[in-house]
């Protein structure tokens, strides 16, 4: 009999015989004729009752005084004595009374089947039985995390509202909506969040952005954008950050987090954005909010009267020279329209001004002033900062931040030219600052 569990091979060959002959004859031939041919260490009998050849299966039908078939022998023998009791089948040639041929035609490795069968059967195990545990494993985790952040999660001020724990202490906050965006953030080590709660901005946050640099984090659909105009009407904010389009704060990953937290627009450029009244700001000092964009050393400031003209061909009259040393904690306002003889400036970037208004777009050009490419506002400060000198002057439709400022000084810029002026602490030294109203 066959034994399922060592059989290696299976020898399959073709019979004809030139009569009719039945599955006995042909069992009988085989044993028969092969008998004492290999000796007795590969007697077929033998073989079979040790269980190392498997049963004979013979399958044969008679046609037109012909019979033709098919015989499968499992052997579990190597491939060298599988291969020689293969050959041993085709020395037949005779069955029963009948001339006969026999033709082995192939030989399968049954290990290579259920080689295939084990590793489309693992295949399947690993998907099937192995996914439930591990969605298990990860709903544990995300548990542990939650009960964490849950842990960590203060409530401020008498409105309750949910905050980081270092909303109290930072010096910078950001301000969303509700309490999933709190969680959402601290998951990425975030710890300075606190959630107005809803639409009706709590008294708790309009104090908290009397005293700290705020930025506005809010979802990026008509929601977040109605919370965004509310705040700049009770709120002192400084910074409007938004999620992209569709998403909420909630759902974000790390990576969108970081990249819309360093896309995020100066209030002044929002506020003109969105055509809303600026926040009436309690009498402190700019610097005292904005102390990180102020320098250390004292800066020296002077009216635009000094500045050089945009104009290549246009005539200065020759300014009286102002030098005020101011300290750093002194805010700058005076700013006066520069006094040009021959051309006036606007006729050298009137057209510029006029395509870019309302399109939130900034343009770079050359020491030549010619364009050189056209970028969103939002991308002004990042295509800047990677400039490498190749940027003389920017003329933008935007609001002229201190920030933007800094940056067009460290890269050597020539001029800035904006829808509006913002807050500004310090004028720098060596760039031409110009709205597009003057």
């Amino acid at each position: 009999m066959q034994s399922v569990d060592t059989t290696k091979y299976i020898i399959y060959a073709d019979i004809t015989a030139d009569g009719i002959v039945e599955r006995p004859d042909v069992v009988g031939a085989i044993f028969g004729q092969t008998e004492g041919l290999l000796g007795s260490d590969l007697d077929l009998r033998d073989l079979q009752k040790t269980g190392r050849l498997g049963r004979i299966d013979v399958q044969i039908s008679s046609s037109g005084g012909k019979s033709m078939g098919t015989i499968s022998i499992p052997s579990s023998f190597d491939k060298v004595e599988t291969a020689i009791l293969a050959a041993a089948l085709e020395t037949i040639d005779r069955v029963g009374p009948c001339m006969a041929r026999i033709h082995v035609t192939k030989i399968e490795d049954v290990r290579a089947a259920k080689r295939k069968y084990i590793i489309d059967r693992a295949k399947r195990i690993l998907v099937e039985m192995f996914d439930e545990n591990l969605l298990e494993t990860e709903q544990i985790t995300e548990e542990i995390k939650q009960s964490v952040r849950v842990e960590e999660i203060t409530y401020i001020g008498k409105d309750n509202l949910p905050a980081g724990p270092n909303v109290l202490d930072s010096d910078a906050i950001l301000v969303v909506e509700g309490r999933a965006d709190v969680l959402n953030l601290l998951k990425y080590g975030i710890k300075n969040a606190v959630a107005v709660g809803g639409t009706n901005i709590p008294p708790t946050i309009t104090e908290l952005c009397s005293k700290k640099i705020a930025t506005a984090f809010t979802d990026g659909d008509r929601g977040g954008e109605l919370i965004v105009k509310e705040l700049l009407q009770v709120a002192d904010i400084d910074y409007v950050a938004r999620a992209p389009e569709g998403k909420c704060v909630e759902e974000l990953t790390q990576k969108e987090i970081i990249r819309a937290l360093r896309q995020k627009i100066p209030v002044e450029q929002v506020m003109d954005m969105y055509k809303i009244k600026p926040f009436t700001r309690k009498k402190r000092e700019i610097v005292t909010k904005r102390k990180s964009l102020i320098r250390e050393r004292p800066v020296s400031v002077r009216t635009v009267a000094q500045v050089v003209p945009i104009a290549h061909h246009a005539e200065i009259a020759p300014p009286h020279e102002i030098q005020t040393r101011v300290h750093q904690k002194e805010v700058h306002e005076h700013y006066e329209e520069p006094e040009i003889e021959g051309q006036e400036p606007e006729e050298w970037f009137k057209h510029h001004v006029e395509e870019l208004d309302g399109t939130l777009t900034a343009r770079l050009f050359d020491r030549n002033n010619n364009p050189i490419r056209d970028v969103a506002v939002r991308d002004l400060a990042r295509e800047l900062k990677e400039s490498n000198g190749s940027v003389h002057g920017v003329i933008f439709d935007g609001v002229i931040t201190q920030r933007l400022l800094d940056i067009a000084a460290e890269k050597g810029l020539d001029y800035l030219i904006g829808a509006k002026m913002g807050s500004i602490a310090k004028t720098p030294v060596g760039i031409k600052v110009i709205t597009s109203g003057q």
